[in-house]
């Protein structure tokens, strides 16, 4: 048979992405994506616990990072035609925004939340105690982890580099906002692409990414995406309940094991038991979504009443409701939970596990990072000085919910706090 030419990855949002054999640094992409570090992210889903709340949420970190990856290639590759400059560091940028994800845990950030590892954490550990992905960088080049460990700290010489990967206008945001506002099908979500890698440039001088005045519009379109994604769907009070569920079902799980009374494999035991970020590396990569989601299908029939209930409760979405209560002040929204409390414990309900306060906070734009900068006549600016839009987009939008089963009903209370 002849030598394979290259690979092909058809994507729903970026068309057909092709990485060719002849080009060494593709030929490293493909390596890399075929080291089972990196196949594992099929089994880790992008949004977590969303599908809960969207049903179409259901695609995974892996076609996330090669939809990166694909954006990343298309922003340099167009760049370095005007800075030839920057062409040494084409292997640094697209293996960086390849592997970005490459230490998430089982439901995405939720892991985060549940049991306190951290995917940045991992991702660098990956990479240098990963065999399979360490080889193939070093047999590259000597220099390359070095390189891709300076982008995701921030701290490679060149700021470009780094920002592509991780910024307020990189490629990861723009790949995850568009994927996900398809996949969850907000339509408020899309980005109009094409017009905002027209808009970047490389400013040689700072040598930094910076944006063509001309490009302002379609960057406050960005934001304005940005901001509503997260208002809408990240911050999506079902996503709350769904997390709340998991959560507490892990936490019962880890009092139960601790007494000796849980049946679990030894991937789960260890998550349970120990710190996540120092877990050894085989089994933190044996933990996905569906290690973790057949645990939970077997807990329900456990004899433990309110571990049961809870992974019957998430396997079957029968999921906590969800009262806003941001108009109630902060004493006000602690007596509502307490009253709360009070009523589900002739009910059978333990209280720490059905019901608590979440706080969300939305934000379209900060100035982290450098922020932005346009390109103008009179030198880089940054964007919220010269677009009132964005100067609105920096303020934060709070909003407190009251989780709580639906046995009961708390609105009346609301009602009578306002009245008061």
């Amino acid at each position: 048979m002849p030598p394979s030419v290259g690979r092909t990855y058809h994507d729903p949002l970026h068309g057909a992405i092709s990485l060719s054999q002849s080009d060494p640094t593709e030929a490293l992409l493909i390596q890399l994506i075929d080291t089972p570090a990196f196949q594992r992210l099929r089994r880790i889903r992008q949004l977590g616990p969303a599908s809960m709340t969207f049903h179409g949420a259901e695609a995974s970190r892996f076609t996330h990072s090669l939809g990166v990856m694909a954006i990343a290639r298309r922003v340099f590759d167009r760049l370095v035609q005007t800075h030839p400059q920057i062409k040494p560091y084409r292997s640094t940028v697209l293996c960086a925004s390849l592997l970005h994800d490459v230490g998430h845990g089982p439901f995405s950030h939720t892991c985060e939340e549940i049991f306190g590892s951290h995917h940045e954490h991992w991702t660098i550990r990956i990479l240098h105690e990963s065999d399979a992905i360490r080889c193939q960088l070093d047999a590259f080049d000597g220099n390359l982890l070095n390189q891709i460990e300076q982008v995701y700290q921030k701290q490679h010489p060149i700021p470009l580099v780094w920002q592509l990967v991780t910024s307020q206008l990189d490629c990861d945001r723009l790949d995850y906002l568009m994927r996900d506002s398809y996949f969850t099908g907000a339509s408020y979500g899309r980005l109009d692409l094409d017009r905002i890698l027209t808009a970047l440039r490389y400013d040689p001088i700072s040598q930094q990414l910076v944006v063509a005045e001309k490009g302002m519009a379609a960057i406050e379109h960005y934001l304005i995406v940005r901001y509503f994604m997260y208002a809408q769907v990240y911050n999506h009070p079902k996503n709350l309940a769904a997390t709340w569920v998991l959560e507490r079902a892990f936490h019962r799980a880890r009092e139960r094991l601790a007494m000796g009374q849980l049946e679990a494999d030894k991937t789960v035991r260890a998550w349970l038991q120990q710190d996540c970020d120092q877990l050894p590396l085989q089994q933190y990569l044996e933990a996905d979504d569906g290690v973790f989601l057949y645990h939970l299908q077997r807990w329900q029939s456990q004899a433990d009443p309110i571990l049961a209930d809870l992974c019957r409760r998430y396997v079957n979405r029968d999921l906590l409701k969800a009262l806003d209560v941001t108009q109630l002040s902060a004493d006000h929204q602690q007596q509502l939970l307490q009253t709360v409390q009070q009523r589900l414990k002739p009910l059978g309900f333990l209280p720490n596990y059905y019901t608590g306060l979440r706080t969300t906070l939305s934000r379209g734009y900060t100035l982290y990072q450098r922020g932005i900068k346009l390109q103008t006549s009179t030198g880089l600016q940054e964007i919220s000085q010269r677009s009132p839009l964005v100067q609105t987009l920096i303020q934060p939008w709070q909003r407190s919910w009251l989780l709580y089963p639906r046995e009961i009903d708390p609105t009346p209370l609301v009602r009578i706090d306002a009245i008061g």
